[in-house]
């Protein structure tokens, strides 16, 4: 992890908050877990705030509409112009939510992040890593999450989760071969980063992928209640169901 990316660097006379992200192929059910965390939070008494990208402020929502329509909708835009696309959005959604967010002491749950560009544009569109991070570097202005959840799952469930009528353009424009790049790309940056990322079975059912998420996230400093919760993790439950993954 480079120097000028270390989670906490904005501590400040008032205690950072946490920022917690959500990542996974299409289907994996970032959006609906997030919300149920959220929930867990506000239950537990923790400020929190949810948000998402692209997205999460009004320049992200129509950066979203445009990098997300398909069908009749849909804009053709290059793997390049996507990486600059989603980084103008996340540039803009760092400095005007994430960061005063953090700032004023809560917790930010992120449905997907910087990891999705790397794994989308890099991994599945062939962009140069390297370059991508860069790019990753200036639109966040070096701000990392303290853990991000990966939701894994083979991307011929994930893909079958949705009905025709709610696919996205890169469900609907992209191959099965560009998913199954994109989620051996998430899947190498958990290796890469024990620290950060926590892998989790996102084929399991829906109650038990968000126990093992409140259980992830309640061993972050100051967020134990949350798996205290009903509904969440307790001290009797199997541990996480995390996927192995090796090189």
């Amino acid at each position: 992890m480079d120097q000028d990316q270390q989670p906490g660097q904005d501590a400040g006379p008032t205690e950072r908050g946490r920022f917690v992200t959500l990542e996974g192929p299409e289907g994996s059910g970032k959006t609906i877990q997030a919300a149920r965390l959220r929930d867990a939070a506000v239950a537990a008494g923790i400020p929190v705030l949810l948000t998402r990208e692209p997205g999460g402020t009004p320049v992200g929502e129509r950066i979203r509409e445009m990098l997300m329509a398909a069908g009749q909708q849909a804009v053709a835009i290059g793997a390049r112009a996507d990486a600059f696309l989603f980084n103008a959005a996340r540039a803009q959604h760092v400095d005007d939510v994430i960061r005063p967010a953090l700032a004023r002491g809560e917790l930010v749950i992120c449905a997907r992040y910087a990891d999705s560009t790397i794994a989308y544009q890099g991994y599945g569109s062939g962009l140069p890593i390297a370059g991508l991070r860069e790019l990753e570097r200036l639109a966040t202005d070096g701000l990392r999450p303290d853990l991000t959840i990966l939701l894994d799952l083979p991307v011929e469930i994930g893909l079958a989760r949705k009905a025709l009528d709610e696919q996205q353009r890169f469900e609907a424009g992209f191959d099965l071969a560009y998913h199954q790049r994109v989620r051996e790309g998430f899947r190498q940056m958990a290796v890469a980063q024990p620290d950060r990322f926590v892998t989790i079975n996102a084929t399991a059912d829906e109650g038990a992928v968000q126990a093992s998420i409140r259980r992830a996230i309640g061993r972050l400093p100051g967020l134990a209640a949350i798996g205290a919760v009903p509904g969440g993790a307790t001290a009797d439950e199997p541990e996480l169901p995390v996927l192995r993954i090796t090189r």
